[in-house]
């Protein structure tokens, strides 16, 4: 009888998964989140679960305040142009202005990174990116996951989400109940499309214009890719001072939506928003693809952010009080409307 042929002993690392390869990658990139601890975190990199201690001091009766979101289409760009640094960034600001909305200090920040095929430098770079954003933004970098799927995302792509858990007071809750007929609409800028409206973006970019993420355009000043790569801003600096000042009755994160769809999120029912058109300076970014896609205003003002990333709702009486702490901190903020008797929607004049 003919001996039988014993079959191959098959590996995880046969399959596309090298957990050796993994953990090097992790041991690499635990000491980036390592910078963003503070005493308030109770466990290791590496743990099933991430302890994290809210501060006592900080907060008399605490509320905790979580969002997650990712970073979207905007990733096709990056792994077109090989630029990973700044995502991690745009996920953090991201979440980080989701919960400042009301009023929320955010403590902590999780990860969620998925590959086909695990490369250390580009891991390193996100990470880099991710702890960079904590760090500005005060919370710590306290874990995530790193899934390692081949055959389910092609070699040199990933997605890249994450989660963040923020705090605040209970008396201090900005929910909007507060806005009124008479109060002020200030704008503060955005550094650009941020994280949404990329799948539109990239059409008019790259197939109806024709360009290249090298190509330089004169009317945006700038080659195409580093205009649509400018990362997400982190309003949080400045929403902090606002709300400590008592100056806010509500805020709205421009995001996915545009003002149309965002700022009725925060107002209560018996009122809108009336937005001054023109009152702000349009990003040269969005006139252009405008302009290239022929789109109509009311499509461009609830897919786009406009050059606007954050709305403060302010008491008139208090505008002036909130001038000041723009003026000192920096920021430039656009009046950009006021709120009318309504039925909780936008109206642009």
């Amino acid at each position: 009888m003919a001996q039988e042929t014993q079959p191959q002993s098959l590996t995880y690392a046969d399959a596309g998964v090298d957990i050796e390869h993994a953990n090097r990658t992790k041991q690499r990139i635990k000491y980036l989140a390592h910078r963003t601890f503070n005493k308030c975190v109770l466990s290791e990199i590496g743990g099933f679960g991430g302890l994290f201690q809210v501060d006592k001091k900080k907060f008399a009766d605490p509320v905790l305040v979580s969002s997650v979101d990712g970073v979207g289409t905007k990733l096709k760009l990056a792994f077109e142009m090989g630029v990973h640094h700044t995502v991690g960034g745009d996920l953090v600001n991201h979440c980080v202005n989701d919960i400042a909305v009301q009023g929320a200090t955010p403590l902590f920040f999780m990860d969620y990174l998925a590959v086909g095929k695990l490369e250390l430098e580009i891991a390193e770079k996100i990470v880099s990116g991710l702890a960079e954003a904590c760090k500005h933004n005060g919370c710590a970098l306290i874990g995530g996951e790193t899934a390692e799927m081949p055959g389910f995302y092609p070699d040199g792509e990933y997605d890249l989400a994450g989660f963040i858990l923020g705090a605040v007071d209970r008396e201090k809750i900005i929910t909007g109940k507060d806005v009124q007929v008479g109060d002020v609409l200030v704008g503060l800028p955005s550094t650009g499309l941020h994280t949404n409206g990329y799948s539109l973006a990239r059409k008019l970019m790259f197939q109806v214009a024709g360009y290249t993420p090298d190509t330089y355009v004169n009317e945006i000043k700038g080659k195409v890719g580093g205009e649509l790569m400018k990362q997400h801003k982190s309003y949080w600096p400045i929403v902090r001072r606002v709300v400590d000042a008592e100056c806010v009755s509500a805020m709205a994160h421009i995001t996915g939506g545009g003002i149309t769809e965002n700022l009725p999120r925060v107002l209560p029912k018996n009122v809108s928003a009336l937005v001054e058109l023109g009152s702000w300076p349009v990003l040269p970014i969005f006139e252009h693809m405008q302009k290239i896609g022929n789109i109509e205003q009311p499509e461009m003002m609830r897919t786009f952010n406009m050059g606007i990333g954050m709305i403060l709702v302010v008491p008139a009486k208090k505008f002036k009080k909130v001038q000041t702490i723009l003026d000192r901190a920096g920021e430039k903020g656009h009046v950009i409307g006021r709120i009318v008797k309504g039925d909780r929607k936008v109206q642009y004049t």
